[in-house]
């Protein structure tokens, strides 16, 4: 993922969020990156680099800023088997530069978590999970997903997506596209678009 596309996508989330049920956060957000096998020590850095850069951005800061209430509450994960899921940045409160940096810290500093296989379906059913971890409270409730291949764990996509769906959660795909050959990635981003985000590929196109 681009920094560019980290951003816009954080600020799509922002400024779309709906106000919080009570004194709290404006959203609550998940973000969860693939670390299987088949993301190398590259695009491992891109996307850990390109979180951080897209949560200390000051468009971003300043979305923060123009809530409701004037704060979210962010989580970093990571994930490859359908065992395989763990939290690198536990719940925080971002209400400036100050907390936007520490979880940007926190995120370049961790070790790398997985090595393993590709189970979307149960990244999304833990970033799930994790919603009822939350210190605050918000009426919107978003998943950022990233990876660069298909699921071959766990369960269908398809059925942890629209349980995710159903319970009011937004979940946004982030194709990670590989140049290696494979007749899977000139597929690949409509793919996860589709999957996981639940758009005809008509609209996935776009995305891309």
């Amino acid at each position: 993922m681009k920094t560019a596309t980290a951003v816009a996508m954080l600020l799509a989330c922002l400024f779309g969020a709906a106000g919080a049920r009570a004194e709290t956060v404006d959203l609550l957000l998940v973000l969860a990156a693939d670390v299987s096998r088949s993301i190398d020590e590259t695009e491992f850095n891109l996307q850990r680099k390109g979180y951080a850069a897209a949560i200390t951005d000051p468009r971003v800061l300043r979305a923060i800023a123009g809530g409701r209430n004037h704060a979210i509450a962010v989580t970093f994960i990571e994930w490859s088997g359908a065992a395989d899921q763990n939290v690198v940045v536990e719940w925080s409160v971002v209400r400036d530069e100050e907390g936007a940096g520490a979880i940007a810290a926190t995120m370049l500093s961790a070790p790398r978590s997985f090595l393993g296989r590709t189970s979307i379906s149960a990244a999304i059913d833990y970033a799930v999970e994790r919603f009822a971890m939350a210190p605050a409270q918000a009426d919107k409730r978003i998943i950022d997903i990233s990876g660069d291949g298909t699921n071959n764990s766990g369960r269908a996509v398809t059925e942890a997506r629209d349980q995710a769906i159903s319970a009011g959660v937004t979940i946004n795909g982030l194709a990670i596209i590989n140049t290696q050959a494979n007749p899977g990635y000139a597929f690949l981003t409509r793919k996860l678009v589709t999957e996981i985000a639940g758009l005809p590929l008509s609209q996935s196109a776009s995305l891309q």
